[in-house]
């Protein structure tokens, strides 16, 4: 649809829900003419010369009378070869001739995508080369070039552009993608501009303005265009950024982001500004009128105390704005690079500040910082491998039934462990809870409202607190949410996003998806939403680092429900990570089929079902069905003619819950709604969308190792599977009595070293107990990542370390027992055992060692690791210490390990018919794994060798009434049907 004109200049609120659209007003110059002169040329020889050749020489294309049989009988001779090759002529011309008529209508009218001619790639992409040479020299040049920029900036009634006017949250959708082909040099060069100060500025001449002027057609002024014009540079722009920041302007709001300008501003302008268009100082200025003459003076006073005065002027502005929305409560929002606020926690990891770098620490011996600086990505790869890895246990122990026996998973090693290290180190699962509750809760919300979901475009965690970023406004949010600094932004405190609980709905928003931090605040895209294409430009390894690290978040992340990641080009590899979520396309032909297949399906599906989008439909019946997020990743720079069927697939993509993050070499992608660029310093820039970012990356070594963690993880990866021997085992014999015993398998006890005294000697038992738990080795850094999840300082670090060594002290011969190991991680000395450890060694002797030739050994051995078994794994914890269990499996691990004992013992039994000494083993391990349906239908099997119908019947109630409404397993319903046929009869009559 046409776009809607904006107020006049002299209207006291300027439109907050329209996206200026920047175009490049250049100079006409000679080649301009010579290329629109020689285009003229070439489309009249092709338009009208070569008909007119072809009806001189060769006639009509048509025959003058209409007989095909008599066609078909002729001899084929040179002069009917002659014909169909003519027709074959004209045919191509008349298709020429459409498609110079297609590309003509697009252009003039400056709205939408030139339709495409059926066949005619390359004479239309002739025929829009030709049409924009010729044009270049008219009024519609500006808004008219072969890569179609402004592809998804026409919005219909449902889906209209806003300017987000973030005052202090740095901005993002204000200012759509410059196309001139230096904008990527100009924010490389920009640092140097910058430095340019206000001051500075206004020595090199005297002091000028500029009022910004309304949009005219399909151009919008912005401080890019006007620093070009006036200043011989659009890269400085940044040099009126510094000399308008914050002043108050004729309409009463202020400046707070470069992309951000109304008609009517004032602009004071550096002092070698020229141009006809500037206003020096206003008392000098006969030709304006006495109005903006008048504006322009009360703006010259604001320029003196604008820095001093700025923030509490500010403040009182966003006070000015949330009261017109309705009452809001002011809320101040961190700035393009806020300060970490101390003593309130982020709902990502701690600031930088908190936590040491591995550049500053001497002990982070080469953790990948990638992944460090990546809370919301670990946290969802480590959450996915905990899964992988439970999985993996459960499959090896029901294998166990056929003989399998051993279920430790492999030990990574290499860069394998220093990833997982850096994945505990840098997880934030806490942050990726509240993130996800704060957005179902809001869905739940609206919902019971009534409302539908408004489109989000951003979220910006920062400093505690969730902003979301609204395509438009969308009236007062629900509790607790409230309204941000305009009616774009919808804001959650951290305080009230930990009041809310689960709730059964869909995940609203699940193609957000993190790109990187501007200091304390995170960025996530909300890809499905983006109205085109989003391009990204830089170095191929360096692209690619962005797009592993989009895949595996959002195949991982935990505020999704469902969603399909299509990768193209790139990540066959990635799979691995949710085959249920991530699949790979060879090439672009197969993604094209596809996406034109599920476009067309989406768009029936919303019409049939009344909804204007997938946000409607996400809220209705049809929720769980068909309305999760489809996602294109595409490496791989398209041609030009997959690019413009691409961006036409695009176009409504947002409405549909598609989208494409589309990388490309030269910064040049036709459709691209959005453009960014990837630096070779690892900076994710988009200049005139106000970000400058520190990406967030999956280089191709870590990319490898996570690989290589899930790989591992797979139950199937190998000829063995899993490994089977613990990865430390005890020596059980008399002489091998430790000099420090803790008990960790029920309530927590230490023998062999006295108690700590003091308020420390918690946080001393939980680092032993972590050190216990992983024999392999524990980074120094995961130790005080698990101790202290928001983050803590190397001194703090070393002090516990050093009470650690003096509290476990060292063994007879000086050695201490607790050690660093040639990679720098904590071990324990073998002195130092836990009965985890006991309990795994017996069972491994047993089953493996001396008790496989001597059935006597065998039973003590089990007997003996039974008994150990006196409740779940730190049973008497205390509450809100030892959360780095979560990402472990040994809670998984034990009760297996306890099941598979006493069935081992159970057997030992019933090999010489005591089955009450097998009931007795069975019923001492289900204590610990009450729900193993191998210890039940072993159970099952010692009770009815009592041939005792009436306690087997008992039994089968009981079995019953501990299923509840899920009922019996199928395979022990078979095994009751097989003992006690009457086994239903006789439950009912028991009640």
């Amino acid at each position: 649809m046409p776009r809607r004109r904006s107020p006049s200049p002299s209207s006291s609120t300027a439109p907050r829900n329209r996206t200026p659209q920047p175009v490049r007003v250049r100079q006409r110059t000679f080649g301009d003419f010579v290329k629109a002169f020689l285009a003229f040329v070439a489309l009249a020889v092709l338009l009208v010369g070569v008909p007119a050749a072809l009806a001189m020489t060769a006639g009509w294309p048509f025959p003058e009378t209409f007989e095909p049989m008599e066609w078909l009988r002729q001899d084929i001779s040179v002069s009917t070869f002659l014909g169909i090759l003519t027709f074959v002529v004209w045919l191509a011309w008349a298709q020429f001739t459409a498609c110079v008529l297609v590309e003509m209508k697009a252009a003039l009218s400056g709205v939408g995508v030139p339709g495409r001619v059926p066949g005619a790639g390359p004479s239309q992409l002739l025929a829009r080369q030709l049409v924009a040479a010729l044009l270049l020299v008219g009024a519609t040049a500006a808004s008219f070039t072969p890569s179609l920029a402004q592809l998804g900036q026409t919005y219909d009634d449902n889906q209209r552009p806003t300017v987000a006017a973030a005052q202090q949250t740095p901005g993002l959708f204000a200012q759509q993608q410059e196309q001139a082909a230096g904008a990527a040099a100009a924010v490389a060069e920009q640092a140097s501009h910058t430095e340019a100060t206000p001051a500075a500025a206004k020595k090199q001449g005297d002091t000028k303005f500029y009022r910004i002027q309304p949009p005219e057609g399909r151009h919008h002024d912005s401080l890019w265009e006007i620093a070009e014009r006036h200043l011989g540079d659009g890269r400085r722009y940044k040099e009126i950024f510094e000399l308008n920041k914050d002043r108050v302007q004729p309409d009463g709001s202020r400046l707070s982001e470069a992309s951000l300008i109304r008609p009517g501003w004032i602009m004071e302008m550096p002092g070698d500004a020229r141009g006809g268009d500037l206003v020096e100082m206003p008392d000098d200025a006969p030709e304006v009128s006495p109005e903006v003459r008048q504006q322009i003076s009360d703006y010259a006073r604001t320029g003196d105390d604008a820095s001093g005065g700025g923030d509490q002027a500010q403040g009182g502005d966003q006070a000015q704005d949330s009261g017109s929305g309705g009452g809001a409560a002011h809320v101040d929002l961190p700035r393009q690079r806020p300060a970490p606020e101390t003593g309130h926690a982020d709902l990502r990891r701690p600031a930088p500040d908190q936590v040491a770098t591995p550049a500053q620490d001497s002990s982070s011996f080469g953790l990948p910082e990638a992944l460090l600086t990546a809370p919301l990505l670990a946290a969802g790869l480590l959450g996915a491998l905990g899964h992988r890895r439970r999985q993996a246990l459960w499959q090896s122990a029901f294998a166990g039934i056929g003989g399998r026996r051993g279920m430790e998973p492999p030990t990574p090693t290499g860069d394998a462990l220093d990833v997982q290290d850096a994945l505990l180190v840098g997880a934030d699962p806490e942050g990726v809870r509240l993130l996800d509750r704060s957005l179902r809760g809001l869905a739940a919300s609206l919902a019971a409202e009534s409302r539908p979901l408004p489109t989000v475009y951003a979220a910006w965690m920062s400093n505690g607190d969730l902003h979301l970023q609204l395509a438009q406004p969308s009236g007062k949010p629900p509790s607790p949410w409230q309204l941000g600094q305009d009616q774009t932004f919808w804001m959650l405190a951290r305080a009230d996003a930990e009041a809310y609980e689960d709730v059964d709905t869909a995940a609203p928003y699940p193609g957000l998806v993190s790109l990187g931090t501007m200091d304390d605040s995170r960025l996530l895209l909300n890809l499905e939403s983006v109205p085109g294409i989003v391009s990204l430009s830089g170095r191929e390894e360096d692209r690619a680092a962005v797009f592993a690290s989009v895949a595996a978040e959002l195949a991982t992340n935990g505020w999704s429900d469902r969603m399909t990641i299509t990768l193209v080009g790139f990540g066959e590899d990635l799979t691995a990570l949710a085959p249920s979520r991530l699949r790979h396309l060879d090439g672009i032909e197969a993604l094209i089929e596809t996406m034109e297949a599920e476009t067309r399906q989406r768009r029936g599906a919303l019409g049939a079902a009344g909804h204007d989008s997938v946000l409607t439909g996400r809220t209705g019946p049809a929720r769980h069905t068909r309305w999760a997020p489809h996602l294109v990743l595409l490496a791989a720079e398209p041609s030009p003619e997959d690019a413009m069927t691409l961006a036409e697939l695009a176009a409504d993509a947002g409405r549909l819950g598609i989208g494409y993050l589309v990388g490309t070499g030269s910064g040049d992608l036709p459709g691209a709604a959005w453009e960014m660029e990837i630096t070779a310093e690892g900076r994710l820039l988009a200049p005139l969308l106000g970000l400058e970012l520190d990406a967030q990356l999956l280089p191709a070594a870590q990319r490898r190792a996570v690989v290589e963690l899930f790989t591992d993880a797979d139950p199937e990866h190998g000829p063995d599977g899993p490994g089977t021997t613990p990865p430390f085992l005890v020596d059980i014999s008399e002489q091998g009595r430790p000099a420090v015993y803790a008990r960790l398998v029920g309530s927590y006890e230490i023998i062999g070293l006295e108690t700590p005294d003091g308020e420390r000697s918690a946080l001393l038992h939980e680092a032993l107990a972590l050190l216990l738990l992983h024999r392999e080795g524990v980074h120094p850094r995961v130790l005080s990542s698990a101790l202290w999840p928001r983050g803590v300082t190397d001194d703090v670090r070393e002090a516990l370390l050093d009470r650690l060594r003096d509290w476990l002290g060292t063994d007879p011969d000086g050695t201490p027992r607790l050690r660093t190991d040639d990679a720098g991680r904590l071990t324990l000395a073998k002195s130092v055992v836990s009965d985890l450890d006991v309990l795994r060694s017996l069972y491994h002797e047993a089953t493996q060692g001396k008790g496989v030739d001597s059935r006597a050994v065998r039973g003590r051995l089990l007997t003996d690791a039974l008994v150990l078994v006196r409740g779940p794994l730190l049973a008497d914890r205390p509450e809100g210490r030892y959360r780095w269990l979560t990402h472990e499996i040994v809670d998984a691990q034990l009760p297996l390990l306890v099941a598979d004992t006493g069935l081992a013992l159970a057997e030992f039994h019933m090999e010489k018919n005591r089955a009450e000494k097998a009931i007795e083993a069975l019923n001492a391990a289900l204590r610990t794994a009450p729900a193993d349906e191998r210890l039940w239908n072993e159970l099952l099997r010692a009770t009815h060798a009592l041939d005792d119908p009436e306690r087997l019947t008992a039994l089968a109630s009981d079995l019953v009434t501990r299923s509840g409404a899920r009922g019996l397993p199928p395979r022990t319903e078979a095994l009751l049907d097989e003992l006690l046929p009457t086994w239903r009869d006789a439950v009912a009559a028991a009640g």
